[in-house]
């Protein structure tokens, strides 16, 4: 099963107990752009690089360990 991206961040920032709004604000979006990327189950590469960083998590390498390529 692959991961849904978007519950991953959703999670991890809970897990940090930082705020929808901080997150907005770090990413420079919206409060309902941020609502939008927790639905997702892909993102841009670029956002995902953006996110990895202010969050200090590597959201990457948790795609490679739940990826099905051998």
């Amino acid at each position: 099963m692959s991961l849904h991206i978007g519950q991953r961040i959703k999670e991890e920032l809970e897990r940090q107990g930082r705020t929808k709004v901080w997150f907005a604000k770090e990413i420079s979006r919206t409060t309902a752009a941020c609502y939008h990327i927790f639905q997702c189950p892909t993102i841009d590469t670029g956002l995902l690089e953006t996110i990895s960083k202010k969050l200090h998590h590597d959201f990457f390498q948790d795609l490679s360990a739940n990826s099905n390529i051998k």
